[in-house]
């Protein structure tokens, strides 16, 4: 009977998601389509995105930002934004992080989620991983977007890693990205979202959401055969965090 309970109770938080994730997009459309008609109008977008929809998500669901710093970042300047991805709070929580205006770059296939991939396919940069043309077309979408001043954000993980796995492995992407456009990687620690709101059904509830803003890697003086090495130091930042800091209850 008492797991009957919690089932419902887990049922119900994850539908509540959804109406959060929908609501506030239907509420703002004609905003959101206005922000979306052209690239010059994206940092509207943005704004709209992080305080009208990942904040009001965040709070709504209980879950509480808390941000350590070890080095933060400067308005006007554009970075390559990196995190551990186990929950699609991550999302929310990205734009949460960052004030500076950042694209994301994800697979193709987050444009079947209804309401929110329509989006997604108009703001995001999108790739087929088993396509090498659509690969190598991300690196001419990325500069184009950092040419006008934004940053990006990649979960480097390349999808979310089995349940008994603390960080999968790296690609390489990012960081070749990163170093051919001689921007900073910015590593970012997400606690507790695979507590909060994980992708295992009937799990998940509220509480706080820690993040670690790591120390900027510098990427001024790197050519592109250092990309295992930058990619391998980044994931053991994130990964000895992980393992010495544990998700809150």
């Amino acid at each position: 009977m008492l797991r009957m309970v919690k089932n419902v109770g887990h049922l119900l938080y994850r539908i509540w998601f959804y109406v959060l994730v929908a609501v506030p997009i239907f509420v703002f459309l004609p905003f959101l389509l206005l922000t979306t008609l052209s690239e010059k109008t994206y940092t509207q977008f943005f704004w709209l995105a992080r305080n009208l929809w990942a904040k009001p998500i965040l709070y709504g669901m209980g879950c509480f930002p808390k941000i350590f710093w070890q080095q933060r970042m400067h308005r006007g300047k554009s970075y390559m934004l990196v995190a551990n991805h186990t929950s699609m709070l991550d999302i929310m929580l990205m734009l949460y992080v960052s004030r500076n205006p950042f694209v994301f770059v994800g697979k193709k296939e987050l444009v079947k989620i209804p309401v929110f991939g329509f989006f997604y396919k108009r703001v995001c940069i999108m790739v087929d991983r088993e396509d090498v043309r659509s690969r190598t077309g991300v690196y001419r979408r990325a500069q184009r977007r950092l040419n006008q001043g934004l940053s990006i954000c990649i979960f480097p993980e390349g999808g979310v890693p089995n349940e008994n796995m603390v960080l999968d492995e790296f690609k390489d992407g990012a960081f070749k990205m990163a170093i051919a456009h001689k921007i900073p990687v910015v590593p970012m620690t997400f606690y507790d979202t695979k507590k909060r709101f994980p992708f295992t059904f009937f799990s998940g509830g509220p509480g706080r959401l820690r993040v670690k803003v790591h120390t900027f890697f510098e990427t001024g003086i790197l050519a592109e055969d250092d990309k295992g090495t930058l990619r391998e130091e980044v994931r053991d930042v994130i990964l000895n965090d992980l393992i010495t800091n544990r998700p809150e209850k």
